[in-house]
């Protein structure tokens, strides 16, 4: 019996190595093997879907590294539409790599101009146009986006130039590849299909005027805060909310990494005690949360992001259990006519 099962175990593990050696070796077994792979990461047919208010995590890191993370980039969904709140470095692959449609894109909303909001906002633009977006990109925000999206502009004008001669003014208009600036005040930005967006004021003094964006469609509701201490605004604009992505420090981590650097970097101490005086404090996060009636408290443009398993549980000290840390590639799902916050990823 047991001289059976030692030959039925050595066919197996030959006919594994066979196959290994079939795939790896051979012209037809690569071809073959490609062609299953890449049929696999095809995107299926668009099916119908349940009417929701979607978010979806494409940057949740600060300036401060973070390896695995991308910066600032929130991606809002109701029905068929998409726009993005910030668009920080690495966020426009985030969402190459999570398979997200770009077609759909309507505009871009930032909250401020920090390079970590603002440096992939070209990307954004590139991957919606070469996707088939039938209008230019509207980038909106405080005012000061003409200016920027200006330099974008200028800055790609040969880009898209090229890109335009190689494949056609058919598939990639000249027009379409140009961002639109909207300059912007506290107040109702688009109210249309059952989405209103409205921005409101938040502190990130010195920089002034910066915005957070508060969502409702249909009786669901997202906030995202932008970056901001906690103000009565940012409480205001989250009362009642079903979910607010707060960006978020940690007083505990940011001391300790500054006394780490006092003596071997002192710039980067001085830098990182500086950050303590313009975003919200894990702590008064969760307390204006609470008063707010916010149902689902998510961190996001972590300050600092915690690489291990200590410095998450020191960034969520005082925390109620149900507050998260968002990571790239996190989604959240409201759908219409229920409470239901349903989270994957992380």
């Amino acid at each position: 019996m047991k001289r059976l099962l030692f030959s039925a175990v050595g066919a197996l593990l030959l006919f594994a190595a066979a196959g290994y050696w079939f795939v790896m070796e051979t012209r037809v077994g690569q071809d073959l093997a490609l062609d299953r792979m890449l049929s696999a990461l095809a995107p299926a047919p668009p099916g119908p879907r349940e009417d929701a208010l979607r978010v979806f995590m494409c940057g949740t890191a600060s300036p401060l590294p973070a390896p695995g993370r991308t910066q600032a980039c929130v991606a809002i969904y109701a029905g068929g539409d998409l726009y993005l709140v910030d668009a920080g470095a690495g966020s426009a692959q985030t969402m190459n790599q999570h398979r997200r449609a770009a077609r759909d894109l309507k505009a871009i909303l930032l909250t401020h101009f920090h390079s970590d909001h603002i440096a992939a906002l070209y990307g954004h633009n590139l991957r919606s146009w070469v996707a088939g977006r039938p209008a230019p990109l509207e980038v909106i925000g405080p005012p000061g986006v003409e200016a920027v999206t200006a330099g974008f502009n200028q800055a790609y004008a040969l880009d898209r130039s090229y890109r335009t001669r190689h494949h056609g003014a058919e598939l990639l208009p000249p027009a379409l590849g140009v961002m639109q600036a909207r300059a912007i005040k506290p107040g109702v930005v688009r109210d249309a299909e059952g989405l209103r967006i409205t921005a409101f004021l938040v502190d990130h003094s010195p920089i002034a005027p910066a915005y957070g964006y508060r969502f409702d469609y249909k009786g669901r509701s997202v906030v995202v805060s932008g970056d901001t201490v906690a103000t009565p605004t940012l409480e205001a604009a989250a009362t009642g909310v079903d979910l607010l992505i707060q960006d978020a420090l940690s007083e505990g981590l940011i001391t300790a990494l500054a006394e780490a650097n006092a003596q071997r970097n002192p710039r980067m101490a001085r830098v990182l005690l500086d950050v303590l005086d313009y975003h919200a404090h894990t702590t008064d996060a969760a307390a204006f949360a609470e008063r707010a009636g916010v149902r689902q408290l998510a961190f996001y443009h972590l300050v600092p992001t915690p690489s291990n398993a200590l410095m998450t549980r020191i960034f969520m000290r005082d925390m109620p259990e149900s507050a998260l840390l968002t990571t790239d590639g996190m989604t959240f799902e409201l759908p219409v006519g229920s409470e239901a916050i349903r989270i994957e990823g992380g």
